[in-house]
């Protein structure tokens, strides 16, 4: 077999790894295990395949990184597969979100639901004041989706030194975003299980929450990797990933703030 340098066609062959065998199994570990704990056992075997899972992630992305910065595996045929599958995958979010958006509505307007007899929020339900922290909470993602804007333009001009900068200031309003939210959570006066209101509230707010957890984490890696020179201004796919992933979970946000913080409290009036 010839060497990767001389290969003659722009695709990347990916060499035989344990990676997706050792997730595949994490996985199984970490399902059985969650099983086992809501039968009411012990939670061991789920932090076991979550640590497998961990470990998985963290092996195979530090592989991919070494695959993009050997200039050799990552044509541009290869980025645009990349491109196209990030997009894949942010589609497929989105039908995530928009279940849940249909659970939230389903329950709340009335000729949809027998559940509430058309008064949402349902009585007994105090919801939380909509010009407060989740207004806060608006302007500090909105401000991260335009520090990650800066980042990104500064990187298509090759100024590493405005990027990493941007990308922190992204990273520092994702924690500041998420401490909020858990802020909110614990201060807030119903709880999950206590009707279909705060069922699809955290369900959707907390998936939501889980998504900008994950974001930070992959713009904090961009981050790092700006650090040690990986990115240029012709191929950056992984911070390019990372800034549509991004600006996704702002969109969601919005959507989320003006149907279940406005609308959905919309003439509640808090004493």
């Amino acid at each position: 077999m010839s060497s990767a340098s001389e290969k003659t066609h722009p695709f990347h062959m990916v060499e035989p790894s344990k990676w997706p065998f050792l997730g595949a199994f994490g996985s199984l570990v970490m399902a059985i295990g969650a099983i086992h704990y809501l039968n009411e056992g012990s939670a061991v075997g789920f932090y076991v395949g979550l640590a497998i899972v961990l470990y998985t992630m963290f092996g195979w992305w530090r592989d991919v990184i070494k695959e993009a910065n050997n200039g050799v595996d990552h044509t541009e045929t290869v980025r645009h597969g990349l491109r196209v599958g990030m997009v894949l995958f942010i589609v497929s979010e989105v039908m995530f979100f928009f279940a849940f958006f249909w659970a939230y509505f389903g329950a709340s307007i009335p000729w949809l639901s027998r559940a509430t007899s058309g008064i949402w929020p349902p009585e007994g339900i105090v919801p939380l004041e909509t010009w407060d922290l989740p207004f806060l909470n608006t302007l500090i993602l909105l401000t991260s989706g335009a520090t990650v804007t800066y980042a990104h333009h500064a990187i298509q001009k090759g100024d590493h030194r405005r990027c990493g900068w941007g990308l922190l200031l992204t990273v520092i309003l994702g924690v500041i975003f998420t401490c909020t939210q858990a802020y909110e959570y614990d201060h807030a006066t119903f709880a999950f299980d206590q009707d279909i209101y705060t069922s699809t509230f955290y369900l959707a707010t907390g998936f939501h929450g889980f998504h900008v957890i994950v974001g930070t984490i992959f713009l904090a890696v961009c981050y790092f990797r700006i650090l040690k020179g990986h990115f240029t201004p012709e191929q950056h796919i992984g911070f390019e990933a990372a800034a549509w992933y991004w600006h996704f979970v702002d969109v969601v946000w919005l959507f989320l703030f003006c149907s279940v913080y406005w609308w959905g409290s919309f003439g509640y009036v808090h004493g």
